[in-house]
């Protein structure tokens, strides 16, 4: 797909690898829908956005909410003919051990990472099939492929993230949709700052390439599987080898 000109939505993306991934697609042409659930954009990423004469919007809408999420979508046909591009970013974390986690702690991760996604997509999803075109990337997880201790929501969530973009892969082929998913590893983050030396020591131990990940690589990913017309159905992983 050519990029130039094409609306897309990047769901979650004020921070993080979801503001990467807007700022990647504003730069080839792209008019970018950036969406989060505070009231306006960070005034950081206004400015990143302004400096490169961004074509933007900001809409608020919380992904865990199929109202709202109606809303963010009928706001954006109103002013767009269509929507060429969907990124679902959105996503959060509540790590616990198993035995310790509680229902709503499950319940509340799958109820943005998985129900949201496909609450998001179903929404645009049947726009794209009269529109006969589209693209979908959807952010999962190493974690959702192998596991990890303390994070069975997460991991559930991701693993589900990876089983329905294969389904909307295959119901979207003859229709012309594309649908793909990126497992990013440990990635550089507010949250990865955080942790002290010996952690992050021992994370790089597991990393063959002995570094973390950095949003941009993420974006530049999402952006190979948009351009790319003959690549569906698959899960990319960019952890830097971690899980060989």
């Amino acid at each position: 797909m050519e990029l130039t000109s094409k609306t897309a939505l990047i769901t979650g993306s004020t921070r993080g690898i979801g503001a990467a991934i807007a700022l990647t697609f504003a730069k080839a042409g792209c008019q970018v829908i950036i969406n989060g659930r505070q009231a306006d954009i960070p005034e950081s990423l206004r400015e990143q956005l302004e400096l490169i004469n961004a074509n933007y919007q900001y809409i608020q809408a919380d992904i865990a909410d199929k109202d709202s999420i109606s809303n963010l979508v009928n706001k954006i046909y109103d002013t767009n003919s269509k929507i060429d591009i969907l990124i679902n970013n959105a996503g959060i974390t509540n790590d616990k051990l198993m035995m310790r986690m509680k229902e709503s702690d499950f319940d509340r991760v799958l109820n943005i990472n998985l129900r949201g996604t496909f609450m998001v997509t179903q929404q645009v999803f049947k726009r794209m099939l009269k529109q006969k075109s589209g693209c979908i990337v959807n952010l999962a997880s190493v974690v959702g492929l192998h596991g990890n201790i303390g994070q069975a929501n997460y991991a559930a969530s991701k693993a589900g993230v990876i089983g329905l973009t294969k389904t909307i892969a295959q119901e979207g082929a003859l229709r012309g949709i594309r649908c793909n998913a990126i497992a990013p590893g440990m990635i550089a983050s507010d949250m990865t700052d955080a942790l002290n030396d010996r952690v992050k020591d021992e994370i790089l131990n597991n990393i063959p390439l002995k570094r973390l990940g950095n949003p941009n690589e993420v974006a530049q990913t999402a952006k190979f599987l948009v351009e790319n017309d003959y690549i569906t159905g698959q899960t990319i992983v960019i952890d830097g080898g971690m899980t060989i």
